[in-house]
């Protein structure tokens, strides 16, 4: 069974930071895109990055110049670097990735961790 798992999450004040990672484990084969996605409460989930295979990264408006993605393909892992939090910023955290298994390219979602941001 592939699982990706988030650690990294917590309590912050605005303007700190905080790094999140997440790691692929199973069995799979190769892993295309990996991103992150949150979740405020009361609001529908919405992506924050992305980051292809061989590096592009694509940001929202919301991440860009504030966050940044990456991943080490060797590892298996994806991070989100998340600087200037801002009260805003709170919600829960999900990490994504496109992972090959057999012959089928399956989306797998972390269980997600929760990022508080204290004004």
């Amino acid at each position: 069974q592939v699982q990706l798992v988030e650690s990294g999450g917590g309590l912050v004040q605005a303007g700190g930071s905080l790094r999140l990672s997440c790691a692929a484990s199973g069995r799979f084969g190769y892993i295309n895109d990996m991103g992150w996605y949150r979740q405020a409460p009361g609001k529908q989930r919405e992506v924050i990055a992305i980051i292809t295979s061989s590096g592009t990264t694509t940001y929202a408006d919301s991440a860009q110049g504030r966050f940044t993605i990456s991943r080490d393909n060797a590892k298996n892992t994806v991070a989100l670097q998340m600087n200037s939090l801002k009260p805003e910023d709170t919600a829960d955290y999900y990490c994504n990735a496109q992972i090959w298994v057999l012959s089928y390219v399956r989306t797998v979602w972390g269980p997600g961790t929760q990022v508080t941001v204290s004004s």
